[in-house]
């Protein structure tokens, strides 16, 4: 298989997402034209992407709604449950430890880790609230796939590396800065990102376009 492009791999959750949702409502197939449509895409594109990990579609019938919903829960590696710390039990730490969705998709949150004396041994939805003295120990441990950073961004290249030597599979990083390291996945996560974004498409509707 060749190297999947970036933009490929960023659309892949939006087309099972929405297969999701068609199975949901008993749709047993859908044309690549009805998914471009439905996802504000050409049926070209959807083929194309598909097409690096062997296409599905059927000429003259388009995609089993199932089938290729479950060709891309394998494709995404949701088929696998993958164990989730957090770093940080402060605001956006709690609201994901608090969003039980992550588990349906086979993200299961074992442990949360802060250095807040009021917080530690305290629970959030039944996961406990360890030190973060104990967090190089517990990935060791324990198999930790994913370690999420809700911490400030003075600390999130350090605990980022230390998680990483310590055997984290990979960062899923909210702090206000990137983080950057070789030999592990880094996702950095933005926030305000996505608010600058609509904020400039409201500026150009605004002015009558851009």
């Amino acid at each position: 298989m060749s190297r999947i492009p970036e933009a490929v791999m960023r659309r892949l959750p939006r087309y099972y997402r929405h297969l999701d949702s068609l199975e949901k409502k008993d749709i047993i197939r859908v044309s690549s034209k009805q998914l471009g449509e439905s996802l504000r895409m050409t049926a070209s594109q959807i083929r194309h992407d598909l097409n690096f990990f062997g296409g599905f579609g059927q000429q003259g019938y388009g995609y089993n709604v199932t089938e290729l919903k479950q060709k891309l829960v394998h494709i995404l590696g949701i088929d696998i449950i993958r164990n989730v710390i957090i770093v940080g039990a402060g605001n956006i730490g709690n609201a994901l430890a608090r969003y039980g969705s992550f588990e349906n998709e086979g993200f299961k949150l074992l442990a949360i880790f802060d250095n807040d004396e009021k917080l530690i041994g305290t629970k959030i939805r039944n996961i406990l609230i360890h030190d973060s003295e104990e967090l190089v120990q517990y990935i060791k441990d324990n198999k930790i796939d994913i370690v999420v950073l809700t911490i400030p961004g003075k600390f999130a290249q350090q605990i980022a590396y230390i998680s990483q030597q310590a055997g984290a599979g990979a960062i899923w990083n909210f702090a206000p800065v990137d983080v950057t390291l070789e030999g592990i996945e880094v996702e950095n996560i933005h926030l305000t990102d996505s608010l600058m974004t609509l904020s400039f498409r409201l500026a150009c509707e605004e002015k009558g376009g851009c």
